[in-house]
C-alpha cells in the first residue's frame, strides 16, 4: 500500500524525545486539514500512525532471537531478554523509547480525527461519521497497546486501584492528560468502540481503516482480557458472522517447498499475511514492519511448534552464522503484526467455550485452524475430555499463531494473574538456568524516564519499581 503523507496541523513532539515538548511545542505546518480526505488520510498515514511497537515484550518472552552482538551493545534488550530482574530498565529505557511515543503520536492524530472531522467539508454526514468512527476504533486500539504494555494487567478486584497510562483525548497545544486507573482506561476504550458501532462500514475503504467485524473482534480481544467469557463469546461470533476465513498454509508451503526444503537456500518467499490476507479484519504494522521481512526466532522458540506446522515451516528455517545458531525468515513482505485477524478470535471462542466446559466444541475449533497449518502427513485431531489441557492447548496455537505480536505478551500477563495456566519460562545458556516467574515485576514495561521527568499539562507516576 502506498505510503500517504499530508502536510498538516500535528504535534511536534512526534520526533522528540520529551514528553513535555510533545504535549506543549506550538504545532508546525504549511496546511490544516479542512476537507474529509485531509483526515482520512491520518489513518492512511500507515508509518506514522498504524504501527504497534513492542520491542520489549518480544525480548522478555524469547519469541524473537537476540544474537550476542545485539546483547553487548542493548543493555535494555539484554535485561528483558535475560530475565535480569536487578537491572534497572527505567534508566536503560531512555535509548528505546519508541513504544510510548509513538503510540502517542497516533493517538494525537486520531484526536485530531475524532475533535475535527464531523465538520469537514467536501463530504456527506454518513461518510464523516464513519472516518469519525475508524480513528474512535484506531484510538482504543493504541490505548489497549500502552495499557497492557505499562500497567498491570487488567483484574476486576484491582482495576480501579492502580494507574494505567495517560488519557489524553485532545491534539490541542497543551492538551490536559491524566494518568486514569486501568478501570478507567478499560471503560474508556469499551465507550470508544461502543460509540463507533453504528457508524462503521461492513466492508472498509482500505485494510487500514477499521470496519464492523475489526470492532466485535476488538470487543472479543477486550473482553478476553477482562477475564469476561461470556462478552468475549459473544463478540467472537459476531464477528466471525463477517469474516471467517482462514488462510490454507498448507497448500502455501507445497507451492514453496521446493525452494524452502532446498539445503542452505535461504531465498525470501512472498509473504501471504499482507494488506489483504484473508484472515484480516484489520491491517496494523508491527515492531519490524520496515525492514519488510520476519525477525529471526530462537532454536528454543521454534521447538514449541507444533511438528508438520505448513505455517512455521514456511516463515523460518533453521541457519548457523558465525558460530550461533537460529532460525531466519524466508519471507518477505508485510506482515499483520498489529491489526486482529480470524485466528485470534477462532481462539478467543475456542477458549471461552473451554472455560464453560464446552471442551468438544472449543476443540471443533482448535483443530479446524490446525488443518489448515499441520501437513497431513503429520496431523492427528486433538481430543481430550480434560479442561485444563485443552484450554493449554488452544493457549499453546495462539502463542504460535501470534508470536511477534502483542497478543501472546497480553495472554500471558492475564494468565499469571489469574493464577491457573501460570507462565514461568526457563532456558540454559552457556551451562546456567536463566527463568522468568510468572510473578516477576518484568512482565510491566517502565515508563520511559523523559516521560516521567516531562508529563507535560499532567502528571505520570511510573508503575514498576525497574
Amino acid at each position: 500500500m502506498k505510503y500517504i503523507s499530508i502536510i498538516c496541523v500535528l504535534l511536534s513532539g512526534y520526533l522528540i524525545v520529551s514528553c513535555e515538548e510533545y504535549l506543549n511545542d506550538v504545532p508546525k505546518g504549511t496546511k490544516t486539514p479542512t476537507t474529509l480526505a485531509d483526515f482520512e488520510a491520518f489513518i492512511r498515514d500507515e508509518n506514522r500512525n498504524q504501527t504497534v511497537n513492542i520491542p520489549q515484550a518480544l525480548n522478555l518472552l524469547n519469541d524473537k532471537n537476540n544474537s550476542l552482538i545485539t546483547l553487548s551493545y542493548s543493555p535494555l534488550e539484554k535485561a528483558n531478554y535475560m530475565w535480569d530482574e536487578t537491572a534497572d530498565r527505567i534508566g536503560l529505557e531512555n535509548s528505546t523509547t519508541n513504544t510510548y511515543y509513538t503510540s502517542y503520536a497516533g493517538i494525537s492524530s486520531f484526536n485530531i480525527i475524532i475533535e475535527n472531522v464531523l465538520n469537514a467539508t467536501e463530504s456527506t454526514e454518513e461518510q464523516r461519521k464513519m472516518v469519525w468512527a475508524q480513528a474512535k476504533v484506531l484510538r482504543s486500539m493504541s490505548y489497549y497497546c500502552l495499557v497492557n504494555y505499562y500497567a498491570d494487567t487488567y483484574q476486576i478486584y484491582t482495576a480501579s486501584l492502580k494507574l494505567a497510562v495517560p488519557l489524553i483525548t485532545s491534539a490541542k497545544v497543551n492538551a490536559p492528560s491524566r494518568q486514569v486507573s486501568i478501570q478507567e482506561m478499560y471503560d474508556f476504550i469499551l465507550n470508544d468502540i461502543t460509540e463507533a458501532v453504528p457508524y462503521l462500514p461492513k466492508v472498509s475503504q482500505t485494510p487500514l481503516h477499521p470496519n464492523l467485524g475489526t470492532a466485535y473482534a476488538f470487543y472479543s480481544r477486550i473482553y478476553l482480557q477482562m477475564n469476561n467469557y461470556p462478552k468475549a463469546l459473544k463478540y467472537a461470533d459476531l464477528a466471525l458472522e463477517e469474516n471467517n476465513k482462514l488462510y490454507d498454509w498448507i497448500t502455501f508451503y507445497e507451492s514453496y517447498k521446493e525452494i524452502i526444503d532446498k539445503p542452505s537456500s535461504y531465498i525470501k518467499n512472498p509473504s501471504p499475511m499482507g494488506y489483504y490476507y484473508n484472515e484480516n479484519y484489520n491491517f496494523r504494522h508491527g515492531t519490524n514492519s520496515v525492514d519488510l521481512t520476519e525477525y529471526e526466532i530462537p532454536c528454543e522458540r521454534a521447538k514449541k511448534f507444533e511438528n508438520g506446522d505448513a505455517r512455521f515451516l514456511a516463515r523460518w528455517k533453521q541457519r548457523t552464522v558465525a558460530g550461533e545458531t537460529y532460525y531466519a525468515s524466508i519471507l518477505s513482505g508485510m506482515f499483520n503484526y498489529g491489526g486482529i485477524t480470524t485466528t485470534e478470535v477462532y481462539l478467543v471462542k475456542a477458549e471461552c467455550l473451554a472455560r464453560t466446559n464446552q471442551i468438544d466444541s472449543a476443540l471443533g475449533i482448535l483443530n479446524k485452524i490446525r488443518k489448515t497449518r499441520i501437513l497431513p502427513s503429520y496431523y492427528k485431531d486433538f481430543a481430550t475430555s480434560d479442561r485444563t489441557a485443552a484450554v493449554k492447548a488452544i493457549i499453546k496455537l495462539k502463542n504460535n499463531e501470534l508470536i511477534l505480536t502483542l497478543i501472546p505478551f497480553a495472554d500471558a500477563r492475564r494468565l499469571n494473574a489469574e493464577g491457573i495456566y501460570k507462565n514461568t519460562l526457563t532456558k540454559i545458556v552457556d551451562g546456567q538456568t536463566y527463568t522468568l516467574t510468572s510473578n516477576s515485576h518484568l512482565w510491566t514495561m517502565p515508563f520511559p524516564f523523559t516521560a516521567v521527568q516531562n508529563p507535560g499539562n499532567g502528571t505520570l507516576t511510573q508503575n514498576v519499581e525497574k
